[in-house]
């Protein structure tokens, strides 16, 4: 019995693999995900198994963002560490900003935790937190905004930006940004 268990995870595990890897080909080639009925086609599995790993696109979505998350997370953590907090407030919103642009998977994750945050958004947001805590205590950045706020802003521009990757708007728009969360009053 243990044994037809953990062949079926297994296969449930390969599965998902495949799925994950027929998105990324889409997205690379097409820039979006066909529906998950396609998806399934491309990754040569049924409908039912495409629904049992992933109930929405979006969740497809998600599920690849995840790495690319780990990695945003190790970035963001690094410009919080930097003495300046108002400088690595720059640098974190920079960072999610562009990583989001990069990998539409982390937009998605960081858009909206349908039932809840994951341990990873959980993750950057403590981090985030933590640097907001250290921005406020310096004057560096409006008390009234908190990391949900934050949050808000961040996809907002993600949001703005998705049709376009010219570096200059990019980077006016993340100065736009940095420049309205400050404390002017200081």
């Amino acid at each position: 019995m243990t044994t037809a268990r953990s062949a079926l995870r297994a296969d449930a595990a390969r599965n998902r693999a495949a799925l994950l890897k027929a998105a990324r080909l889409a997205l690379e080639a097409e820039g979006s995900l066909p529906p998950l009925a396609a998806l399934a086609r491309r990754a040569g599995v049924g409908v039912g198994t495409a629904y049992r790993h992933f109930q929405t696109v979006e969740a497809v979505l998600a599920a690849l963002g995840e790495e690319g998350l780990r990695t945003l997370i190790a970035t963001v953590r690094s410009a919080a560490s930097l003495p300046d907090p108002a400088q690595g407030l720059a640098a974190a919103v920079d960072s999610v900003v562009r990583g989001a642009l990069d990998d539409p998977g982390i937009a998605t994750i960081l858009e909206g935790d349908e039932g809840g945050p994951s341990p990873l958004t959980a993750e950057l947001s403590d981090i985030v937190d933590n640097l907001l805590v250290r921005a406020r205590a310096a004057g560096a950045v409006r008390s009234e905004l908190g990391t949900e706020d934050i949050r808000r802003l961040v996809t907002g521009v993600i949001h703005a930006l998705r049709n376009t990757r010219e570096e200059s708007t990019v980077a006016i728009y993340v100065r736009v940004l940095v420049d309205g969360i400050r404390d002017s009053s200081r």
